[in-house]
């Protein structure tokens, strides 16, 4: 495997999960993608006991990327897969969530993360580069599944189900999964037709800078020495920033509203003039840190319409992570959701614009948590007369989560990105008033609620412990034993049949 990755310290992998549990008729089955998704679905479906083979188009399997936000509902399933000392090693806890202006640098909200989130959802948040974690999660993966590279699938016959190479080779499988990210081939067969994801109207650079330069500066040191997530939110643009690599790394995301077409997903700039000419007018910090990047990576952001099914209407092809349900960055969704291209945390108090019915969302996790649940459902197989069942499950434990979370990352754009006027400022206040409730609530205060929609914060939405327990609380493993329990044993284990057929 080659990429620049940290991270030496040795994997404890589980001698077992899902309590003990494997399969009484093991699959052969094929994940297509060896990105974060389809790694940890491999681990996950051969420690249910299955035998897994992962098709890789690219002949050098690396994983390019700058830093991601790995949540807690994330961090629990890597710390019981085995990997919390590799955590340790490469990726930094952020202490908090720091939203700023833009031209100004002022607070406008704080929220502490470091050990309280721990304490509060079971796990502790990290802020890691996507290299090393998909490093780990190979190292993870590799000794259990095989990993096959420049193995290009160019076609598929979902109902037996093989795959066709572009060398001409026809695989055989029992079952498939399509973990080829947001340019799926497999999402084309499960759909029907091309499904080609459309161009959002939003670009965004990526940046990852030596932390050295920044202690070197009196103005920009504290960016490092006190490790947060900082957003600095402006008309029709937002940067977040934070460490990485144990702090000798400092990435930086950018994202601005583009009027020019879309040639491509994205393009490797020679200069970072062009990026530094869309924030101009920012506040000092944001100039020095500009200044310091000679180049940048640029691309389109692209999104997908949610399908209406993530499984073949034959039962031996499912989709998983960026296949079925692709995120855009304006929410710290992917690593969770999987892991998306970048990671740009939100702050809670986005949930408040939105309806109630948008409680169940997962900010950080889809494709590990996918992952997970695909694991533990095909735990459970002894005939095969069940697998088509146990995909219909994990849509049914995974679909409402994810698509809610999709939805919530389009109308999430609009509030982070608002031009300076009205409703800027009605947004600010709140903030602010959050904060507020926030500080003296931790400082031993009652809070007590109030009337103004224009000023109160924390008592409709910021310090909504269910529904933050909800995001930050959830345990895949936990939610796919409870629909076991509530529905599977009756809906499905009556499919048993002798392990012959």
């Amino acid at each position: 495997m080659a990429a620049a990755v940290n991270g030496t310290a040795p994997i404890e992998p589980p001698s077992e999960l899902y309590q003990g549990r494997r399969a009484a008729l093991p699959l052969d089955i094929v994940v297509v993608g060896c990105g974060l998704g389809g790694l940890a679905a491999a681990f996950c479906l051969a420690m249910a006991g299955h035998k897994v083979t992962i098709l890789e188009s690219v002949a050098t399997i690396g994983e390019i990327g700058a830093g991601i936000f790995v949540s807690p509902n994330v961090t629990r399933l890597l710390i019981r897969w085995g990997l919390e000392t590799r955590l340790r090693e490469v990726a930094v806890k952020p202490k908090a969530l720091n939203v700023r202006r833009w031209c100004t640098g002022e607070t406008l909200s704080w929220t502490q993360w470091d050990d309280l989130m721990a304490k509060k959802y079971g796990a502790p948040p990290y802020h890691v580069h996507r290299a090393d974690l998909h490093r780990m999660l190979y190292d993870l993966a590799e000794p259990h599944v095989n990993i096959r590279t420049n193995c290009r699938v160019v076609s598929m016959n979902p109902s037996i189900p093989t795959l066709m190479l572009k060398s001409g080779e026809v695989v055989h499988a029992d079952l498939v999964i399509g973990a080829d990210g947001s340019k799926s081939t497999a999402r084309h067969f499960v759909v029907g037709k091309p499904d080609e994801p459309r161009f959002t109207g939003d670009t965004a650079y990526r940046a990852v800078l030596p932390t050295k330069a920044l202690l070197a500066d009196p103005d920009l040191r504290g960016l490092v020495e006190t490790p947060e997530m900082t957003m600095w939110l402006g008309p029709e643009r937002h940067i977040v920033a934070y460490n990485i690599r144990t702090k000798e790394e400092y990435n930086i995301g950018m994202c601005y509203t583009d009027r020019d077409p879309p040639e491509e997903f994205w393009r490797i700039e020679e200069s970072a003039d062009k990026m530094k000419e869309e924030f101009v007018g920012w506040e000092p910090r944001i100039q020095k840190l500009l200044s310091l990047i000679p180049s940048t990576l640029k691309w389109k952001l692209m999104d997908s319409a949610p399908l209406e099914t993530w499984i073949h209407e034959d039962g031996k092809l499912a989709l998983l992570g960026d296949a079925c349900h692709p995120m855009l960055p304006y929410v710290g969704q992917g690593a969770a959701m999987a892991v998306s291209p970048t990671d740009f945390f939100t702050s809670f108090w986005l949930i408040s614009s939105l309806p109630r019915n948008f409680s169940k969302l997962n900010l950080t996790g889809g494709q590990i948590e996918d992952a997970a649940v695909l694991g533990n459902l095909f735990s459970r197989l002894s005939s095969r007369t069940q697998i088509a069942s146990l995909l219909h499950a994990y849509e049914a434990i995974r679909y409402e989560r994810a698509t809610n979370t999709q939805a919530f990352s389009r109308l999430s754009k609009a509030t982070l990105h608002l031009p300076d006027g009205l409703e800027q400022e009605q947004r600010d206040r709140k903030m602010r008033a959050a904060m507020e409730d926030a500080l003296k609530k931790a400082g031993g205060e009652v809070v007590v609620s109030g009337t103004d929609t224009n000023t109160k914060g924390n008592t409709d939405h910021w310090d909504n412990e269910k529904r933050d327990a909800i995001q930050f609380g959830y345990d895949a493993d936990e939610e796919t034993e409870k629909w076991w329990h509530q529905r599977g044993e009756s809906e499905i284990g009556p499919l048993r049949v002798p392990s012959t057929l």
